[in-house]
């Protein structure tokens, strides 16, 4: 990881696993070692999806990002939801892990920004977009992004991280092929699969996305954490947040 980074080491020497190089692909199934309890449904299956997305039971392969909540009640977490593709350019990256030294971070992260609710990580799944291309591309852009899931099996927490920014939008999405701007742009946020829970971080499918890399709700900015175990979250209720948000 690049020093000084948001980002939770990754990459094959932390074995982690690589999606294929499919535009619009996903990973295999990833069956979870802790089942995983987002907004009061467990899920013991998800998938890293290339177009940004982590989803439980099943793969989300739809490129140009809906607003939540989704119709077709698909629980999923969107750190970035756009339109990737790893043929032109990035890799994704993904891992299960107990590593003690990656979990006391996590553990002390967390514990810091909800100190009221002492916290030690038992496990991990940590996926990373690295330098991610966007579809019909003909630029250098790429977008660095992470989203990890974790929880000491009665607290579940969601951390995104945003590194590098540098696109919100595919050429299929009417996203400009040179810039990787305009059309609709990415969405970040939280969709439970019922239709009145779900979360949207400010900006999403506006220009604005692009600066998702200064705002935040933990006063990190590029870094925004959620309890999701059930949804009294979205950590903190809208006045709140904006006097938590790094604008």
């Amino acid at each position: 990881s690049p020093s000084g980074s948001l980002l939770y080491l990754y990459g094959p020497h932390q074995g982690d696993e690589t999606n294929p190089k499919h535009d619009d692909g996903t990973s295999e199934a990833i069956a979870l070692s802790v089942p995983f309890t987002f907004y009061g449904k467990t899920y013991q299956t998800a998938f890293v999806n290339n177009n940004g997305v982590i989803s439980f039971d099943e793969p989300v392969r739809q490129y140009t990002p809906d607003p939540f909540p989704l119709v077709d009640g698909h629980p999923f977490v969107a750190p970035y939801w756009a339109d990737v593709d790893n043929v032109l350019g990035g890799d994704i990256f993904y891992r299960q892990t107990t590593d003690p030294a990656l979990l006391e971070d996590i553990s002390q992260d967390i514990t810091q920004y909800f100190p009221k609710k002492p916290f030690t990580a038992t496990w991990a799944l940590v996926a990373t977009w690295d330098h991610v291309a966007y579809y019909g591309s003909t630029s250098e852009k790429g977008n660095t992004f992470q989203a990890v899931l974790t929880t000491d099996s009665k607290m579940f927490y969601i951390i995104f991280n945003y590194w590098d920014i540098q696109w919100t939008t595919g050429a299929a999405s009417d996203g400009d092929a040179e810039t990787g701007l305009g059309g609709t742009p990415a969405h970040a946020g939280f969709n439970s699969g019922d239709d009145t829970n779900f979360y949207n971080i400010p900006g999403s499918q506006t220009d604005a996305i692009i600066n998702i890399t200064t705002t935040s709700n933990v006063k990190v900015p590029g870094r925004w954490v959620f309890q999701v175990d059930d949804f009294q979250v979205a950590g903190v209720d809208p006045p709140q947040l904006n006097n938590n948000c790094w604008l």
